[in-house]
């Protein structure tokens, strides 16, 4: 049996968990304490505040996804943020072009090149401590690893990670974005392949918060090849994500 030949993902997803478009105010402070509880009280990564919400000025032309458990609708899982260009001066760098200026390579990918609009950054993936339970996760905010597949006699699947970038790649879609960028762990493109999804390394590690590299997505590659055991879970995803726009 195939690694995923156990699970119907998508049913499987909609069993223990809920994910929406996080447009109103009200998600969007879940969203925000998330962060803070992750980024600033956990991992240290940034100052904490008063208020207990982390957010910084990419919020302003950002859209979050927000993930919640089934059986207990206010327990918070965590989030992760589509960041657009700045309508008001497009030609502002994503974070990742201000983080990996001196990294990226302009033989691969030349960013100021590409339509602006047709472009976004995957950034700030929180989960709460409750929910990262694998040794050594105490100092990263979201992780994959092999170990989140199982093997082929007891499969598994990174569901809470790997539907937080699902959510992401649905807001993309919703706003006619055509390439996606990140800046995560070397090891994440291997575990991407294992989903049928193309992620390309555009530059050089760096350090930030532990070594990242700066990578690239084409949103309608993604969909098109996607494992036919993925699409489950992809049509649930989007679909969630999609309740948030319908509404008037």
């Amino acid at each position: 049996m195939s690694l995923f030949g156990l699970f119907n993902l998508g049913k499987g997803f909609r069993e223990h968990f809920r994910i929406d478009a996080a447009l109103d105010d009200t998600l969007r402070e879940d969203v925000y304490r998330i962060r803070h509880e992750v980024y600033c009280e956990e991992l240290r990564f940034e100052p904490e505040r008063a208020d207990r919400r982390e957010i910084d000025t990419f919020d302003a032309h950002s859209l979050h996804c927000l993930l919640r458990r089934v059986a207990e609708p206010h327990t918070l899982v965590g989030c992760a943020r589509l960041v657009l260009t700045d309508p008001k001066d497009p030609d502002a760098p994503l974070p990742f072009e201000r983080t990996c200026a001196g990294a990226l390579d302009p033989r691969i990918v030349d960013t100021a090149a590409l339509r602006r609009d047709r472009i976004a950054e995957v950034s700030r993936l929180a989960v709460r401590a409750p929910f990262r339970r694998r040794k050594g996760e105490d100092r990263v905010a979201a992780s994959i690893s092999n170990e989140d597949f199982g093997s082929a006699t007891q499969p598994r699947f990174p569901y809470i990670p790997i539907g937080l970038y699902l959510g992401a790649i649905s807001l993309a879609v919703h706003k006619d974005i055509e390439t996606l960028f990140v800046l995560t762990e070397p090891r994440l493109a291997s575990h991407f392949s294992k989903l049928g999804v193309d992620i390309r390394q555009i530059g050089a590690p760096i350090s930030h918060r532990g070594v990242r590299v700066p990578s690239m997505m084409d949103v309608d590659s993604i969909i098109r090849n996607m494992r036919s055991l993925m699409r489950p879970f992809w049509r649930a995803v989007h679909e969630e994500i999609g309740r948030g726009f319908e509404k008037p």
